[in-house]
Order: structure tokens, then sequence, then C-alpha cells
């Protein structure tokens, strides 16, 4: 098949897998009030629905690079499919929040594998050359899943019931996996490296301790002494992961990849960015229906808009991205991505549902921009032969602060009740939630100032400066 035909083709079938992805991310969020009072716990208890789902991801994805060598792309990107498509349904059968917890879990071993397994299949088919538009290709009709999720699961709940909001991906699924069986080629690894079950171990557990000390402090769940040991049994294990990667050959998460610099700039910056953002899908569809009063259906209307600016700019983005290049844009864009987060504290119960409408279909917009930039200028320097690693530490980083975004929103909204000496949630309760995480893209600053004016310019054709990307040695 023609290479141009599979760069955009290939994205597609990517796209599908994302799109199931964000479509019931999106829908969830919505969904959450609801679902609280049905299973008859308190709404922000349900923000573990979402982060247990992401920490899922974070935890299995440094499995997927090995699994795709090993047992090629196509048929590790049609069983993670099924395994996200099965949890989708257990979900959608759960009776209390523990079986949901867990349904969400095995959704997220799914996905673990699906969207990075499948993006690795992109990074080895698309030539750099052609990486903008392909991410173009892969993001867009991704995009139309939260687009689509705050209406559709607003009406959902609304009008049937909150479980059909894990059965529509039922047909979605069964579509990407025909997709995948036509059109993505089995390619496995040139090198059948050993798994590295200590390294994964390792780290499976040092996210475990450091995210779960981090979701319960403040909250009460769980007594004191056990989130400090939660913490530092986290700590230790990341300790002695770093001491385990010194002396392997093929790691399971290569840390010694944030060598290359904009790779190393990339998932830091990208970290903070996903903090802040991770937490407004949480703070949104709760601050407008359990602080505002809203419907589900309402509050779904007000807030795809923030997904349909986010459409809008990957019309633009290829062309942005080559008139500027990517560190002017990194720069401005952190200065307004801030001030549109923090700008969603001053919305009342009295603010026109048209204003707040408008807010976060701008603030989509400059959003997308930022994550398209970031997301592609991360494999600028990364040699052919360490995509698979780099893609891995990647996806796993950008879950990990997806989910500290949801805990962190969580976590600001129950330090405020205790400011306030309330116990049930009230308008008031929201701005400063929305201050935390709008200062959170500002400190990625100091992180962009050292990238050269013409970082990534093979990827972005920007041509500012005729001196060239010095690349560091990859030895």
């Amino acid at each position: 098949m023609p290479k141009l035909r599979l760069s955009r083709i290939v994205p597609l079938i990517v796209a599908c897998a994302l799109f199931m992805e964000q479509l019931d991310g999106s829908i969830i969020a919505t969904a959450l009030p609801a679902i609280a009072r049905d299973l008859r716990t308190d709404p922000l208890h349900l923000n573990l629905a979402i982060t247990s789902y992401m920490f899922s991801l974070a935890v299995f994805i440094p499995l997927s690079g090995w699994i795709a060598d090993r047992f090629g792309t196509r048929t590790v990107f049609r069983a993670a499919i099924v395994v996200f498509t099965l949890g989708s349904v257990l979900c959608g059968v759960s009776q209390d929040l523990w079986q949901l917890i867990a349904a969400r879990i095995l959704q997220g071993a799914g996905g673990a594998m699906m969207v990075p397994v499948g993006r690795l299949a992109m990074l080895r088919t698309v030539p750099r050359r052609e990486l903008v538009n392909a991410m173009t290709w892969l993001t867009t009709p991704a995009l139309i899943g939260p687009v689509l999720g705050p209406p559709l699961g607003g009406f959902i709940v609304t009008y049937a019931s909150w479980r059909w909001i894990f059965y529509v991906n039922v047909p979605i699924g069964l579509l990407g996996i025909v997709l995948a069986t036509v059109f993505i080629e089995d390619m496995r690894g040139e090198k059948r490296e050993p798994l590295d079950w200590r390294g994964f171990l390792l780290m499976g557990l040092a996210l475990s301790g450091l995210v779960f000390s981090f979701e319960t402090v403040g909250r009460r769940l769980v007594a004191g002494d056990v989130v400090g040991a939660l913490f530092a049994g986290g700590a230790l294990c990341v300790g002695l992961y770093l001491v385990h990667m010194r002396n392997h050959d093929h790691p399971i998460v290569d840390l010694r990849l944030v060598r290359f610099q904009t790779y190393r700039i990339s998932l830091a910056s990208g970290m903070l960015f996903r903090v802040g953002i991770g937490a407004l899908p949480f703070l949104l569809p709760m601050m407008l229906q359990v602080g505002f009063g809203l419907s589900a259906a309402t509050s779904g209307l007000i807030t795809f808009g923030s997904a349909l600016g986010a459409v809008l700019m990957k019309v633009a983005a290829t062309r942005i991205i080559r008139s500027f290049g990517f560190k002017p844009i990194l720069l401005v864009n952190a200065v307004i991505n801030a001030a549109f987060l923090a700008g969603c504290a001053l919305f009342s119960p009295a603010t026109p549902h048209m204003a707040i409408f408008g807010v976060l279909l701008i603030g989509g917009f400059f959003r997308s921009l930022q994550f398209t930039s970031l997301n592609t200028l991360a494999y600028a320097e990364i040699p052919g032969t360490l995509i698979s690693r780099a893609n891995t530490l990647y996806n796993m980083l950008q879950q990990l602060g997806l989910s500290l975004g949801v805990a962190t929103g969580a976590l600001l909204l129950n330090l405020t009740m205790a400011w306030h000496g309330t116990h049930a949630l009230g308008p008031r309760d929201f701005w400063p939630a929305f201050v935390g995480i709008g200062l959170l893209p500002l400190a990625s600053l100091a992180l962009f100032a050292p990238l050269p004016p013409n970082a990534g310019a093979e990827m972005s054709g920007h041509r500012r400066s005729d001196k060239p990307v010095e690349r560091e040695d990859p030895a």
C-alpha cells in the first residue's frame, strides 16, 4: 500500500481506538453525580472511577512496547480492543463502587495496550516529515469523542440510565477490530528482548504507592499512617528501580531517554500541563451539576464546548506550528492556557451559559495546540531504534499526569470544604480548585526557555535559523 495512503489510514484506525477511549472518559465525567446517587456514595469518591482507570493505564503501558515487539502490533492492538470492550460491559453491570473500580481497572489494562500500540504502529509506518500531519489525522477523529461525550452522556443520564454510557463502546470496538485486521501490519521488533519482570514489579509498586497516597491524603478514606506508608513505599520502589535500571540492558521503562533535550522538556512540561488539564473534566461537570444545580443534559451541552474548540484547532494546528515553530508556541500558549483554566474560577450560578460555553470553546482551542506541539516535539531527536521505548515512557507519564490531575482536583475540593467548614459541595467551593490548576501551566515556562529556536524544525517545517538542531549522542 502506498506510504501516503498508510500515513492517513493507520492514524485513522488508531484514532478509532482513541475515539472510544476519549468518548468513554468524557461521558463518565458528565455522569459522575448520577452514578454517585445510584450507587449511594459521595460524588467526590467517584473520582476513584476515573483515577483507577488512568492509574491502570500508567501501570500497564510499560508492557505495551515489549508485548507489541514480541507478538506483533496488529495482534496486540486487536486483543487490547477486546479487553477494553469487555471492561466497558462490566462497568455497565456494576452494582457498587468497588465493582465499578475493578471493571475500570480492566478497561485500563486494555487501554494501556490499545492506544500506545496503535500509536507505535503509526510511528513505525509514517515518515518523520509527515508526522505532524499524521498526528492531525490521529487526533481529529479522536477528538470527536470528547465533543460527543458530554452531550451524549448528559442525554443518556437524564433520559435513560448511566449504564448505557459504557455499552456504546461495543459497536465501536467491533469496528476497530475489523479495520485493524484489514489495514494494520503485524509488525514485530527487530530484536526479541527479554521482559524485565523485576522492573515491571518495582515500577508498578512505585506508581501504586505514590498515586494512592496522593489520592487519599486529606480525604479521611484511610488512616494517616497508612498514607505515609504508601508514600514511603512508593518512594523506596522508585529508588530501587533506578538502581535496577542502571544494571539492566533492557529496562521496562528506560528513564535514560531524558538525555534527549526535546524529549526531556516535553515529558516534564507535559506532566505539569496534563495535571492541570486532567482536573478539568472532573471539576467542570461537578461544578455545573452539584454546585450550580444544572441537569446532566445541560451540563453536557455546556462542557462539550471545550472539545469543540480542540477540534477546531486541529484544522489550523499544522499551519500554526509551521509558521511559528515549537518554542514560541509553547511559551505563549502556556500563559494563555493558565489564564483560561484559572478563568473558570469566575463562573457562578448567575453566569450565562453561553458565556461559559464561549470560554470553554476558546480554552479548548489553545489546549489542543499545546497537546499537539508537545506530542510531536517529544520525538524530534529520538532515533528510530528507540521509538518503542520512548513511546512507552511518554504514554505512561501522560496517563499518570491526567490521573494526578483528577486526584488534584478532588483534593483541592476537599481542602476547600474543610476551609469553609462544610460537608456538602456548594458554588463557592470550586474557585480555589480552578485557580490552583491554572497555576500549573505557568510552571512550565522555565522548562521551555532552554529550547533552541529551531527545536523540532524537521517535524514542524519551520526554519527560523539555518543552524541545524543540535542532537545529543544517542549512545
